[in-house]
């Protein structure tokens, strides 16, 4: 019903910058939020950033606040991740995901989120 596609992942130094993208396509009118989540290597899933339309609210883990920032592009059904000042701790497969959250699920569960993307590799290291 929702198809999501990401792009932008590949190698970067450390302090370097990558944007990724997420193009959604399908019945799109129906979500209510999406975000990115990341999975290091050898380890389980992690909330990255999410946005949600109803008061335009963004969330973000801990870690990545002042320099990570999603964005949505409304007129492409595209959202978007910048990664700025990236460390090697960031290395990951990043995930697109989307929602029919109401209000119902914490906006970093994993529950929250019906679609998923097919993940786009990043890989920090000099």
């Amino acid at each position: 019903q929702v198809q999501l596609v990401e792009s932008g992942g590949g190698l970067v130094q450390p302090g370097r910058s990558l944007r990724l993208s997420c193009a959604a396509s399908g019945s799109i009118f129906s979500i209510n939020v999406m975000g990115w989540f990341r999975q290091a290597p050898g380890k389980g899933l992690e909330f990255v950033a999410a946005f949600k339309w109803i008061g335009g609210r963004t969330f973000y883990k801990d870690s990545v606040k002042g320099r990570f920032t999603i964005s949505r592009d409304n007129a492409e059904n595209t959202v978007y991740l910048q990664m700025n000042s990236l460390n090697p701790e960031d290395t990951a497969v990043y995930y697109c995901v989307a929602g029919y959250d109401g209000g119902t699920y914490y906006y970093a569960a994993v529950e929250g989120y019906q679609y998923w993307g097919q993940g786009t590799q990043v890989t920090v290291s000099s």
